[in-house]
């Protein structure tokens, strides 16, 4: 049998994939003939499942019921040049009617090679092309006929090619064209396009944080696919504090082992994993700052705010830092309380964070 459990970067589990309500909340906005919310930014910390989470609103969206209320989904990359990508996509389907017209080619040699040229001019009408204006136009069109256009974008951050493609998009949604944005990116990175002019409306916008898998899901994704008893398939669950990451990596752990499950003996490899594949990056990742505040969590589940604050050094500082951690999904809170939010990850401070104690 094959592996039910993945932790391939963006690829959505077959038989192990946990849906969430952020995803409900999503496609229940665009089945709404004229949708609420044309913005969503989906953000959490590394590995919390935001690509898979946006890779099933795509998929949702591009299914046949989707495609014949007029829906078309298109994957732009934010490395390259992002309004280019749009105008071939729509030019594919038909959705821009009129062709750019070609480049005429002027060319000239003299024979043998005795001397010449090649020269390329270009029409008069072409000089007046603009790629924002053809959008514009097809957007417009788009609009006129019942379609719907829903970009997906992963891994947002402040590039020049994402901030000219996001002022263009607030144009178009002031027009009331009707083309729709879901993103991810670390919290970070999201917060950076923020300053830039003219970018209000992307602030504004709706931002899905990731949440942590529900404890009996998991438990019963566990059961059934591993085929263990429900007293082990909890105590698998709690493991993973309903980090995805863990999640799937755990469950990939235990279905190798293809024998009688021993949950202390998985949970050193998936220590092991989650140090190698996801802490690193975070803790290299995250501020002085943030570090020294997470530094102060390591041996209990959770603290009361008042025994956090009495060991920071700027205790005026804490909710500032903490807010942040908690939007990044590095901490977890309850009233009063705070702790970490991901599993085991007291031990690599302890260990890597180089945290005297």
């Amino acid at each position: 049998m094959q592996n039910p459990f993945t932790t391939t970067y963006s690829k959505i589990p077959a038989s192990s994939y946990i849906p969430t309500e952020q995803v409900e909340e999503i496609l229940q906005n665009f089945t709404y003939e004229q949708p609420s919310e044309s913005v969503y930014k989906i953000t959490g910390v590394r590995g919390s499942g935001k690509t898979v989470l946006l890779a099933s609103v795509e998929q949702k969206m591009e299914s046949e019921e989707m495609k014949q209320n007029g829906w078309y989904v298109y994957r732009l990359s934010p490395a390259r040049d992002m309004l280019r990508q749009l105008l071939s996509f729509l030019a594919r389907d038909g959705i821009i009617k009129e062709k750019k017209k070609d480049r005429g080619a002027n060319v000239s040699a003299t024979i043998l090679g005795t001397g010449g040229g090649i020269g390329i001019t270009s029409s008069a009408d072409d000089l007046y092309t603009d790629v924002g204006v053809e959008l514009d136009a097809a957007l417009k069109n788009a609009s006129a006929e019942g379609k719907k256009i829903l970009i997906g974008v992963d891994e947002v951050s402040r590039t020049q090619e994402m901030i000219v493609f996001t002022q263009e998009l607030g144009g178009w949604i002031r027009a009331g064209y009707p083309v729709y944005l879901v993103c991810t990116g670390l919290y970070e990175n999201i917060e950076q396009l923020y300053n830039v002019k003219n970018l209000t409306f992307f602030r504004r916008a709706t931002t899905v944080k990731t949440e942590p898998l529900s404890q009996l899901r998991m438990s019963e994704v566990y059961r059934k696919t591993l085929g263990t008893d429900t007293s082990v398939a909890r105590q698998l669950a709690e493991m993973t504090k309903g980090y995805a990451y863990a999640f799937q990596k755990l469950g990939s752990l235990a279905f190798q082992e293809k024998t009688e499950l021993h949950p202390e003996e998985l949970a050193e490899d998936l220590r092991s994993e989650l140090f190698a594949y996801a802490y690193e990056k975070i803790w290299e990742e995250m501020s002085t700052e943030d570090r020294a505040l997470v530094s102060l969590l390591l041996d209990q589940e959770e603290y009361k705010k008042e025994e956090v604050v009495s060991r920071m050094e700027k205790p005026q500082n804490y909710p500032v830092y903490r807010d942040r951690l908690l939007r990044r999904g590095i901490l977890k809170s309850r009233q009063g309380y705070i702790g970490l939010a991901l599993p085991y990850f007291a031990d690599y401070i302890k260990e890597y964070g180089g945290v005297s104690l």
